[in-house]
């Protein structure tokens, strides 16, 4: 970790949509001049200077002036904090440098990114530097993945204390879920088709479940890609848009953690759908899906849901496991808000908490190596998030 620092966070974006909900979320939380410092980080110090208005901030509230087209500030910016926070998307197009210098400067990095084939490319990049210079570059520390990361790390503990051995195969389902995107997130998912558009070959990365695990790829992963029926549920199965990202973490974090989860891993993540009706027949096919999640692709960087809608949402995500020997465990995360806003907000934020107060080795990693399951009483304390094991 970075040493003596006038910041223990800066959160990069601070003007933005997500970033303003981090910014509320420290101040509500932690408030300002207790025992974590944190600052808010933009292109325009008169923008920040507006929003730390509307949002009601103490003045004392420090402002950084940095923009991603001067690498300079950049590098000034990271090299006054501990831990940098960046909600600034698409990644690909704003980040690169961001990541740049937190390596080179020795600071924790922590971001909302869901796009792997640039992850791939900074892991290329900077992953050995990040080692030697203990900068954890952690990246997925929102809804994607911390749910699912966390989630199936402390099923596999839990696994092995009491069976004796992880899961070979983990079923990720959501059961519940309300929310709405972010402008934000419809210009990092338009950059991506867009940049898979000008090199095909990135479309090889998007459907790779092990592209982000080096020269190792396990076995053959379900698709998820098609509607099935799952007898277990007495349920329909449905693709769900996370999963491209959250598996790819998943397998990756297995890989930093010297498969912990065995070699012979395999996971998919879909969405079930709502019951079949008495005397339904399973070949029906027409039920409507258990996840409100709205994609406005109108929707412009600093647009998204509002204060009633990100409160009115939640998450429910079921994370089971079957032995040979037939014992069964299964983690059911929750969340009190929408999953990519009012709860990724103060997921994140949690994230680079216990990066400020726990030491740990350097690299580009994703959470469950980065943080572990000691990450689970912050988010329970703070986060509005809960994990129950159920056997």
């Amino acid at each position: 970790m970075a040493g003596s620092r006038e910041f223990d966070i800066v959160v990069y974006g601070a003007t933005g949509y997500t970033g303003r909900l981090v910014c509320e979320y420290l101040n509500e939380t932690y408030g300002v001049g207790g025992d974590v410092t944190w600052a808010m980080g933009g292109r325009s110090q008169e923008k920040l200077e507006k929003i730390r208005d509307e949002l009601g901030l103490d003045k004392s509230v420090a402002l950084v002036v940095a923009d991603t087209g001067d690498q300079s500030t950049v590098d000034d910016m990271v090299g006054r904090t501990k831990v940098l926070l960046t909600t600034v998307g698409p990644f690909q197009t704003y980040g690169s440098g961001v990541v740049k210098a937190c390596v080179e400067a020795g600071t924790d990095y922590v971001d909302l990114c869901g796009e792997p084939a640039w992850m791939k490319d900074m892991i290329e990049q900077y992953d050995e530097t990040a080692k030697k210079n203990s900068a954890r570059i952690v990246f997925s520390c929102g809804f994607d993945s911390i749910p699912s990361d966390i989630g199936i790390l402390l099923l596999q503990e839990t696994a092995k204390e009491k069976f004796g051995a992880p899961f070979a195969r983990v079923k990720g389902r959501v059961v519940g879920m309300s929310g709405s995107a972010s402008g934000g997130s419809v210009a990092s998912f338009k950059a991506t088709m867009a940049a898979a558009k000008e090199k095909p070959e990135m479309f090889g990365v998007l459907v790779d479940p092990f592209a982000l695990t080096e020269d190792f790829a396990g076995p053959e992963q379900p698709g998820g890609d098609k509607k099935i029926f799952e007898e277990e549920y007495d349920r329909y199965a449905a693709p769900f848009v996370m999963a491209t990202i959250n598996t790819k973490n998943v397998h990756r974090s297995n890989f930093l953690l010297g498969h912990a989860y065995g070699e012979d891993f395999v996971y998919d993540e879909m969405l079930l759908l709502p019951k079949r009706k008495e005397g339904e027949g399973k070949s029906e096919g027409k039920e409507k899906g258990s996840a409100d999640m709205a994609f406005d692709m109108s929707l412009k960087p600093g647009e998204g849901p509002t204060k009633e809608e990100r409160e009115s949402g939640f998450y429910e995500i079921w994370y089971s496991g079957t032995n040979a020997d037939g014992n069964f465990l299964r983690v059911v995360v929750k969340g009190d808000r929408d999953a990519g806003y009012g709860s990724t907000a103060k997921i994140v934020s949690e994230a680079a908490i216990y990066l400020v107060k726990n030491e740990g080795k350097g690299g580009c990693q994703t959470p469950a190596p980065a943080m572990g399951t000691p990450l689970v009483k912050r988010l329970v304390a703070h986060a509005g998030v809960t994990f129950d094991i159920e056997s």
